[in-house]
């Protein structure tokens, strides 16, 4: 992190400088740490720059020029999320951050780090990537300033972009470039972008697929007479069968036996064919001026995220595309127990001193188990991120993690906060076939309900808890991740095993809303699965002698609800004896579908046409707090402002102070005031960090 590490360890320069808007802790659960340890291990020099001061490009001189690239990431937070709440409004803290202090990083940290990089270095390779660089790839809706802005590639005027959990491109980028080639030569590296000159497809039998327009018909075929034998002939034409030959459709081949194409090769021939084809999405020009077709890029985006079966993606930006290979292809549980075994120090940077970093406090006990999630949850950023296949590390690599940290992080008293990811119980969970799972092309594998070849066996997970906790010096194990309750309850062996020995008190989980409406634009289960879980839950809390309790997470505003839809959760709420001090309004993160619904108030779960399916829109200020107001029903500070709202919608019986009505018609003296919301408990978005990927959404990691 200085000239004078550099000089302790015998560098006279860095091959490679990462810049990042956080503070470094050499820690698995931070990206720039997993990254630079990875790289480390492949014999380059590594230097970090944390959290420059942007005003000038005198911080990024600070380690010399790097010998291959600069590469630059935000943190492990979109800048814009980490630096503003659901209202438009700068937070107060950073999370990130030495003390909390804010303001440590730009908006659109990406974009500005990457332009000091080449005003401090002209002509130096820079390369951007983890998840605000990942989310915001292609042309995408930004919340903040209410527009469309295009890809981060040309604003940043990076040479490379590296989107979702880059260790196979970093890794082999790094040895490429120091083998001498060109960075603008490097066509072939799966979840990279780059820009390329309009129209530009790479050397080889490589097609173009338009889908630049919605309702555009496609090619007219005309297909075999199944009814014609070998020799008949239509207006002097021999026919043959073309099954499973379609690139070769048209050919004539005159007197030419019949072959039977088998299954086998067909399948190969439409995969290569598959490998070989760039989707054209519409341009950014096209879709920031027409929501249709940002929803219509937005739905063909998502259906061409499955690693084993994606295409290219390119987008026209001016007189230039963006071009986009497919996602990368997940690394197996070797591998994985690889990158999380490296030697990290597990601590903060000694420069820092004594200063507290919030989001390091929040893991520094916790253990990452693995990646990504199949679940879709159309707010959530981690699909357009890490990906729909789980990527699970061993047991025992997991096991040896938790002695490292016992061993080797002060403070630890034997308590381990979580053993988790994105979703608490995905560990080893996937398609029962490999076949099926790369041929897929579903946006959840559990909505509408789980899918019949998801393997939804919780026994590795139960084997790791009880190894975990049976572990010497560990005197009680956590689970502080969301829990997906629709894939626990087909374990209720797992629910036992979770709610025995890991809850400590309080087990928080999300429903996110009890209305089909809303839920139905969320891909989330309906409350009934939520009622399962909890009816096991507080069985098994019985059984085991425990007072524990659920808390359940919900959003407001999201796209799709209606103000009947927040009343009816309002009434949910209190027939539950639900007074949620933590409480969420829908954040429009870049390139998530409920942002694509936010923006273009149009459904991309289905097809996209000019007549498709219109979805409600929750935008205005007044009713975003009124939806906020009416998860927090309990606070008086809120009441005027509900009861407004209850006679608009003409439901005064509910005002008064019998046990059926949800607020009182009196006001405590001192309270309320007609555009109050309680704001001083909104469950924020800073979440636990997972390698550089967030929900950011929900810190349901905490």
């Amino acid at each position: 992190m200085s000239r004078a590490e550099m000089e302790s360890l015998g560098w006279d320069s860095c091959d490679i400088i990462l810049v990042t808007g956080d503070a470094y802790i050499d820690h698995p659960s931070f990206g720039m740490a997993l990254i630079g340890r990875l790289l480390e291990a492949q014999g380059f020099r590594v230097g970090i720059i944390c959290q420059p001061d942007w005003n000038s490009a005198v911080d990024f001189k600070k380690l010399g020029k790097p010998n291959l690239f600069f590469g630059v990431t935000a943190g492990n937070m979109d800048s814009m999320v980490n630096r503003y709440t659901a209202d438009r409004k700068i937070r107060s803290d950073d999370a990130y951050t030495p003390n909390g202090e804010p303001n440590k990083r730009p908006d659109h940290a990406v974009t500005v780090y990457a332009q000091r990089c080449r005003e401090a270095f002209p002509g130096c390779n820079v390369v951007v990537g983890s998840i605000e660089a990942s989310l915001r790839r292609i042309a995408h809706y930004d919340y903040w300033s209410d527009k469309v802005r295009r890809s981060v590639l040309p604003d940043s005027k990076a040479d490379m972009l590296v989107f979702g959990n880059a260790e196979r491109a970093i890794v082999e980028l790094a040895h490429r470039l120091a083998k001498g080639e060109k960075i603008g030569e490097i066509r072939d590296l799966r979840g990279t972008a780059f820009m390329v000159p309009r129209g530009w497809l790479p050397s080889g039998e490589w097609e173009a697929v338009d889908s630049s327009s919605v309702d555009t018909p496609g090619p007219l075929v005309k297909h075999t007479d199944p009814y014609a034998m070998e020799g008949d002939s239509k207006n002097g034409q021999n026919i043959r069968s073309t099954v499973g030959m379609d690139a070769q459709a048209g050919s004539q081949n005159v007197g030419q036996p019949i072959r039977i194409v088998s299954r086998t090769e067909r399948l190969a021939a439409r995969q290569d064919r598959r490998a070989h084809t760039a989707i054209r999405l519409p341009s950014y020009e096209q879709v920031k001026d027409d929501p249709v077709l940002y929803a219509h890029a937005s739905r063909t985006f998502h259906l061409e995220s499955n690693p084993g079966n994606a295409r290219a993606l390119v987008q026209g930006h001016g007189e230039r595309d963006v071009w986009l290979n497919p996602p990368p292809i997940p690394l197996t549980t070797e591998e994985l127990d690889q990158v999380y075994e490296l030697p990290y120090a597990r601590r903060p940077h000694p420069s820092y001193g004594e200063a507290k970093i919030p989001a390091w406090e929040m893991i520094r006990f916790s253990v990452n188990i693995m990646r990504g999630c199949f679940g879709g949850c159309t707010f959530c950023s981690i699909t357009e991120h890490e990906g729909r296949i789980i990527q699970s590390r061993s047991e025992d690599s997991v096991i040896r993690e938790i002695e490292e940290m016992r061993d080797k992080t002060p403070g630890f008293t034997g308590i381990v906060s979580d053993l988790g990811g994105p979703t608490a119980n995905m560990f080893h969970l996937k398609c029962k076939d490999e076949k099926i799972e790369s041929a897929c092309r579903r946006l959840s594998c559990v909505y509408p309900d789980i899918c019949e070849n998801m393997n939804t066996d919780h026994s590795k997970l139960i084997s790791l808890y009880r190894k975990a906790r049976s572990l010497k010096g560990v005197k009680k194990v956590l689970i502080g991740s969301g829990l997906r309750y629709d894939l626990a309850v087909r374990s209720p062996e797992y629910i036992k095993e979770l709610v025995t020995h890991h809850v400590g008190g309080y087990l928080k989980i999300a429903p996110e809303h009890t209305e089909e409406r809303p839920l139905s634009k969320m891909m989330k289960p309906g409350i009934g699965s939520y009622d399962r879980f909890k009816q096991l839950f507080d069985r098994f809390s019985r059984e085991a002698g425990k007072e524990q309790y659920l808390i359940p997470y919900f959003i407001a505003a999201h796209p799709g609800t209606e103000d009947e839809d927040m009343l009816n959760l309002a009434l949910w709420l209190k027939k539950n004896n639900f007074r949620l001090d933590q409480v969420q309004t829908f954040i429009p993160t870049p390139m998530a579908m409920a942002t694509t619904m936010y923006h273009s108030e149009r459904n991309p779960l289905r097809k996209v046409t000019r007549s498709s399916e219109h979805v409600n829109t929750v935008r205005n200020g007044r009713q975003r707090k009124l939806h906020k107001a009416f998860l927090r029903y309990h606070d008086p500070a809120n009441w005027p402002l509900l009861r407004e709202a209850l006679k608009e919608m003409g439901r005064a019986d509910l005002i008064g102070n019998g046990k059926k009505q949800l607020i009182p018609a009196w006001q405590p003296a001192g309270t309320g005031g007609t555009s109050a919301v309680s704001t001083g408990n909104i469950r924020r978005s800073t979440p636990v960090p997972r390698s550089g990927v967030q929900r950011q959404q929900r810190s349901k990691n905490k």
